[in-house]
């Protein structure tokens, strides 16, 4: 008997109800396209923070490519200045001179070791 009564058309509802339904559904695609475009601003962000950090990586390698090169010719520069000064050396009449003992040089001193 139950049954009888579940089957039996329910009176359609005032016209109130309809109109919040219309005011809901309404803010439902008010804020649904809110959250759109918030959503496509958050990319857009995104992508720009991306577009940037690729960018001071693309520069940072630059620089770094760089800084190797000249670290490679103030090696090079290193290696023929020390061969410069290693050359120097073995015929240096400083060097070799008694009077290199002397902690204060006088240009009568040296004088007496360059050659003549």
């Amino acid at each position: 008997m139950l049954l009888k009564y579940l089957l039996v058309p329910t009176p359609a509802l005032p016209s109130e109800p309809r109109a919040k339904s219309h005011e809901e559904d309404d803010r439902k695609v008010r804020r649904r396209e809110k959250n759109r475009v918030a959503a496509q601003r958050s990319r857009k962000k995104q992508t720009q923070k991306a577009d940037k950090l690729h960018e001071e990586y693309e520069s940072l390698e630059q620089e770094n490519t760089s800084l190797k090169r000249e670290i490679g010719k103030l090696t090079d520069e290193m290696k023929h200045l020390s061969e410069v000064l290693k050359d120097h050396e073995k015929i240096c009449p400083l060097l070799h001179c008694t009077m290199n003992f002397v902690t204060v040089p006088r240009p009568d001193a040296l004088a007496s070791c360059l050659p003549r």
